[in-house]
């Protein structure tokens, strides 16, 4: 009754809620989904580290110990699912379910428990799904993935929104820290030779991108972030250059992790694991030649979903859905964050402003992110405007392009100078997306005093570019809408893009 009385408002209704149980040979995961969407949102995401995987390499079988754990929390997920309203549930197993004795009855106990079916992958679907969260959460990937699970390692290549082969390597942490009796000098041995039975996909310059799928690589990029004071606390799409993440590994391959500097940063669950990660990228990254890693919050089960869109679906951008999911639920009008996309469009083709790579759809991002803050005090919307989009669950930009959506809106709120804008974003984006977010920022000022952030204006506009002079011209109706603020702003954008602005009304 209490849900009938007070409708969420801030969740988006659709196809769900969509649960997804992860069981693995190290944690058994519960993540429940809003909706199915190109940009899938958490409602809830809960794990449990049963270790299931653990002893299989020496018993053949789960522990257990291992096993009651893992149906307990399955019995919680069960549970709070019910409560939140699920609609589906998926349930995938990987390693250490197809790979122990005991795995038919576990996964029996868990059907039971659940009532729908779980699904057992093997290698190649692993890897298939791994790959597809890696498209689903990146612009354009291209290179080798790499999910390193407690029992596994699945390497799969990746390019231009398609996978290759996949090959599964029984690296995984725990079953390489039992093979090698704990040993990192074995472990080393143990990972090399395992690798140089894979024939690497002959990729270019600049092409040798390795992206890491996994809780115990998220753990080891966590504290290399620590390590290196990184401004940013988001771990999707953090990267960092491939000769100092060898070094790196190389310095936490060791047997007890706690004389690392910063490895408080690594939960205590997994810092026994985390040297035996190290070791396997390392070796990795080195087989590969790589030029880069990046680290990957999106996996399997972000791969699982994006299976199941329509082809239609699969085609959005990622961020734009992200950024028009947020102008649903926060924006004054959401109708004149479509129209702003629009306007923008005939703004930087009149001035043959060139756009390359994804400068277009992160523009198209910041119009629809640009009055998410304006339920904040005026005078810190443009600093809560900030911090939501720079710490939001975006998938499918780098830092940097993160940094230009935050600074864009931010300047459209607070104005174009740098003094409130936060360090930590002046050190994620360059020179040139400094400038064009300042330079869309300044757009934006012009749109949302033009309009008061309400549809029905920016479309009736005209935008005219020619020798040096861009004109902004009004119907008749709406000359009142003139003013010297509005000329004041619109000269401030035409100064960026090397113009002089002018505003005019028709005479018709």
């Amino acid at each position: 009754m209490t849900a009938n009385r007070y409708p969420a408002r801030g969740r988006l209704n659709g196809t769900g809620p969509i649960a997804v149980i992860d069981i693995g040979s190290n944690s058994v995961r519960l993540v429940v989904y809003e909706r199915h969407a190109r940009t899938p949102t958490m409602l809830f995401n809960e794990k449990t580290l049963a270790g299931l995987g653990r002893g299989i390499a020496v018993t053949g079988c789960m522990a257990e110990d291992s096993v009651q754990s893992a149906l307990g929390a399955i019995t919680r997920f069960k549970a709070v699912s019910a409560h939140i309203g699920v609609r589906e549930t998926h349930v995938i197993a990987t390693a250490a379910a197809r790979d122990a004795a005991n795995g038919p009855a576990f996964v029996a106990a868990v059907e039971e428990i659940l009532g729908v079916p779980v699904r057992i992958l093997n290698g190649g679907e692993e890897a298939f799904y791994s790959a597809l969260g890696v498209i689903a959460g990146f612009w354009d990937p291209h290179g080798i993935v790499g999910d390193l699970g407690g029992g596994s390692l699945e390497l799969v290549p990746v390019d231009k929104g398609t996978s290759g082969p996949g090959e599964t390597f029984a690296l995984g942490g725990l079953r390489l820290a039992e093979a090698s009796e704990g040993k990192i000098a074995r472990a080393q041995t143990l990972a090399e030779e395992a690798l140089a039975t894979y024939q690497w996909p002959d990729l270019g310059p600049g092409e040798r991108i390795f992206y890491a799928v996994g809780g115990t690589w998220r753990s080891l990029a966590r504290l290399y972030m620590e390590r290196v004071a990184y401004p940013l606390h988001v771990m999707h799409n953090f990267e960092i250059p491939a000769a100092d993440a060898i070094a790196f590994c190389r310095e936490v391959s060791v047997k007890d992790l706690s004389g690392v500097a910063g490895s408080e940063v690594v939960s205590k669950q997994r810092r026994s694991l985390v040297p035996f990660g190290a070791v396997v990228l390392e070796k990795v990254l080195t087989a590969m030649q790589a030029d880069k890693l990046i680290i990957s919050a999106t996996g399997v089960r972000e791969g699982l979903l994006y299976d199941m869109l329509p082809a239609r679906m699969k085609l959005q951008d990622p961020v734009i859905e992200a950024a028009r999911e947020f102008a649903l639920l926060r924006a004054r009008s959401p109708e004149h964050a479509e129209e702003l996309v629009a306007w923008s469009d005939r703004i930087f083709g009149a001035l043959a402003i060139e756009e390359v790579g994804q400068e277009k759809p992160l523009r198209h991002a910041a119009c629809l992110l640009s009055d998410i803050g304006w339920r904040a005090h005026p005078d810190y919307r443009g600093e809560q405007s900030l911090n939501i989009i720079s710490n939001a669950a975006f998938v499918g930009l780098d830092h940097a392009g993160r940094a230009f959506l935050a600074a864009s809106v931010f300047y459209r709120h607070q104005g174009l100078g740098d003094a409130g804008l936060s360090p930590v974003i002046r050190q994620l984006f360059d020179g040139r997306l400094k400038e064009r977010s300042r330079m869309v920022g300044a757009m934006l000022r012009v749109a949302s005093l033009l309009t008061a952030s309400m549809p029905g204006i920016l479309p009736r506009t005209g935008i005219k570019a020619e020798e040096g002079l861009v004109t902004l011209t009004l119907p008749k109706d709406l000359a009142e809408f003139d003013g010297e603020r509005l000329r004041k702003r619109f000269t401030q954008f035409a100064k960026l893009v090397d113009c002089r602005g002018e505003i005019v009304v028709s005479d018709s």
